[in-house]
């Protein structure tokens, strides 16, 4: 007989660690994929190599998004009646193990795709994110044959806090092979390094847990395993009103989890459209990474009576709710503006030099030598909403200047197979390229035209500058000319100066008085509320602390405020993603938690889909990504409101008469 809940007491507490520890690597195994092939690398790659040869990158942003959605719907559809087929025929660990292959294999091909291999990289994206999000439902489900149900809130934070640990070591080894690795080999390498990550360290969970017992004995006379799997997953909606509580919590979840997961898909992309640079944003996607770790295990640790620091836990997290945004609202009005981050006054249009704005190619400002001609690009050819002019030449004494007053500017041309290389000067100067100190040219071929290519190009201070492209009269070895188009000028926002460093030694130094507070105070103040803090109230607690960070993401200007915020969702992020976990694997009986685990995993996909829909929803409505912040507020109250309707007690009630009731069964035969 494989494990199950009413097995768990009778094992050794060695064993029973083992079992743990070997559960949690899954987490960090995984969250690989999650963190370079989700989140940083593989959409990158996508749209700059792999899909280099589509016509524009507003296409390739769309064709991955249609990948996504096409894997997400296959898992959706999937998950719940593999779930089911996995409880009857004892399969959960198979099941996994199938997935994760198929993740694995789609991701380690990955190091086959090169420019202009879009359609490869779209088919093995889709295998490895059907892999990856299959492979959770199954890892999911075998929580409550892992641990004991008063242990499930600290197993699954330290689940979490794994997953974090290990996604966040591998993505800063992948971003310095990034880094270093010429070419694309280093995003390919890394591609590899995760696939390698994810099988290594998957082998403690199938070697260290057992399998599940089924649920249910053999199958009768002409019957099937997928039929009886449909029938039972029918018979499971059907009785809807027995499982009212585990359902009503589903509603909820997949309300306040459209939040959560559309803060974390848009955070990097909305700081990038404030204007904080790349350096930043990846340092604060590795901060939440790290910073998550102890955070995932204090969540989980607040719901246990046993656990005596409970008051310091509670009065910890109730500091930094207030505190964090306090002092980054302060700071960012307090520090220098080259500490802070906080933008620098927009820079003016002088005589003759243009301000802060686009300007195209037949603007006044602009000065240009040889032949010229105006295009008239069609939306359709772009992938836009409308036409695009285009100012292009191929002679060779075509010379561009644009005099401006500010510091960073964006061009941005088509490429095209005609199209040569261009010199960049600044004030007469050659642009130098950081990476390889040599004059820097653009090299506008491609084997098929790709429209909307931009390049940024930065002087060395602000001020009136003037920038030029010049022919160089040299063909790519495949072009056949040397023409360029220029589709517009963009002069920038000034560069934001932040200081990292003392912006990270704030927030450690706020995180030490906020501790020492919570040491001494928080049994004197806290002590009462503490008792009545179950795992409801404290997703609860994480759902108001969502709140504030959409609020806060509404107003916030400054990198010191970006990171202060980036602290607290590393504070709530795996707490409240786990402890939702472990309230839904208390409510399900362990007998099915194949079948359950599969309709959560569906809630989970319809809520990455729903949520970032309406987030680019109201930004298009409201022209702007600030207030579509401000409207996650209500998924949190929504949600949270509706968590408060769910009887936790009546839905763990349920699931353990329905284990005894199968476990009478399995005695009897």
């Amino acid at each position: 007989m494989g494990v199950s809940v009413t097995t768990l007491d009778s094992l050794s507490e060695k064993e029973y660690k083992r079992r743990v520890w070997a559960w949690t690597m899954y987490d960090w195994a995984n969250s690989a994929f999650a963190t370079t092939i989700l989140a940083a690398v593989l959409p990158v790659y996508f749209s700059q190599v792999a899909g280099a040869t589509l016509p524009s990158a507003s296409v390739a942003t769309a064709y991955w998004s249609l990948g996504l959605s096409i894997s997400l719907f296959i898992i959706a559809i999937l998950s719940p009646i593999l779930g089911t087929i996995s409880d009857i025929m004892r399969g959960k660990k198979r099941f996994l193990a199938i997935f994760a292959g198929i993740g694995i294999a789609g991701t380690a091909l990955l190091v086959l795709v090169g420019t202009g291999d879009w359609i490869l990289a779209s088919i093995l994206g889709i295998i490895g994110r059907i892999g990856f999000n299959g492979s959770i439902s199954f890892y999911d489900s075998l929580l409550a044959h892992v641990a004991k149900p008063d242990d499930q809130d600290r197993v699954s934070a330290r689940g979490y806090a794994m997953g974090y640990l290990g996604g966040g070591l591998l993505l800063a080894v992948n971003v310095v092979m990034l880094q270093v690795l010429p070419g694309t080999w280093g995003a390919r390498l890394s591609f590899l390094s995760v696939a390698i990550w994810w099988g290594v360290f998957s082998i403690p969970l199938f070697r260290n847990i057992p399998e599940p017992v089924a649920a249910s004995g053999e199958l009768k006379a002409g019957e099937n395993i997928v039929s009886l799997s449909f029938k039972r997953l029918g018979e499971t909606i059907k009785d809807i009103r027995r499982y009212a509580e585990l359902f009503k919590f589903l509603i909820a979840f997949l309300i306040y989890n459209d939040g959560i997961g559309t803060i974390i898909g848009v955070a990097a992309i909305y700081g990038a459209e404030l204007g904080f640079g790349s350096v930043e944003l990846i340092l604060a996607l590795l901060l939440v990474q790290f910073v998550g770790i102890p955070y995932s295990l204090i969540f989980g640790r607040l719901p246990t009576d046993s656990d005596k620091r409970r008051p310091i836990y509670l009065a910890f997290i109730l500091f930094n709710l207030i505190a964090l945004p306090l002092a980054g609202i302060f700071g960012s009005r307090i520090l220098p503006v080259d500490i802070s981050g906080a933008p620098a006054e927009p820079f003016a249009s002088t005589p003759g030099h243009a301000g802060e704005g686009s300007y195209f190619a037949d603007s006044q400002n602009i000065q240009f030598n040889g032949q010229w001609q105006q295009n008239l690009i069609s939306a359709d050819q772009l992938g836009i909403e409308q036409d695009k002019l285009y100012l292009s030449s191929s002679s060779s004494d075509a010379r561009y200047d644009f005099p401006y007053n500010g510091q960073k500017i964006k061009i941005t041309y088509n490429q095209a197979p005609d199209q040569g290389i261009w010199a960049v000067y600044i004030d007469g100067q050659p642009y130098i390229d950081e990476d390889t100190s040599n004059p820097l040219e653009i090299d506008a071929y491609n084997p098929t035209i790709r429209y909307e290519v931009e390049a940024t190009f930065i002087a060395d201070s602000p001020g009136e500058h003037t920038f030029s492209l010049v022919n160089t009269g040299k063909k790519n070895t495949q072009s056949d000319g040397t023409g360029i188009s220029l589709a517009g000028i963009e002069v920038m926002a000034g560069i934001r100066q932040s200081n990292l460093g003392l912006i990270l030694g704030l927030i450690i130094a706020l995180e030490i008085v906020g501790f020492l507070l919570a040491l001494a105070f928080g049994k004197m103040f806290f002590s009462g509320w503490v008792k009545n803090f179950d795992t409801k109230r404290s997703i609860t607690l994480a759902l108001v602390m969502y709140s504030v960070i959409a609020t806060w993401g509404f107003f916030l200007n400054s990198v010191v405020e970006y990171w202060m915020l980036a602290w607290m969702v590393s504070i709530v992020q795996g707490g409240s993603q786990a402890l939702s976990r472990s309230i839904y694997a208390r409510m399900s009986p362990a007998s099915k938690s194949g079948e359950f685990f599969g309709l959560f995993g569906v809630m989970e996909k319809f809520s990455a889909i729903l949520g970032p829909l309406a987030f680019a929803a109201a930004g298009t409505l409201l022209g702007s990504s600030r207030p579509a912040i401000l409207s996650l507020i209500l998924f949190f109250f929504l949600g949270g409101y509706l968590l408060t309707r769910v009887n936790v007690d009546e839905g763990k009630r349920i699931a353990r008469e329905e284990d005894a009731a199968f476990l009478r069964g399995e005695t009897q035969a």
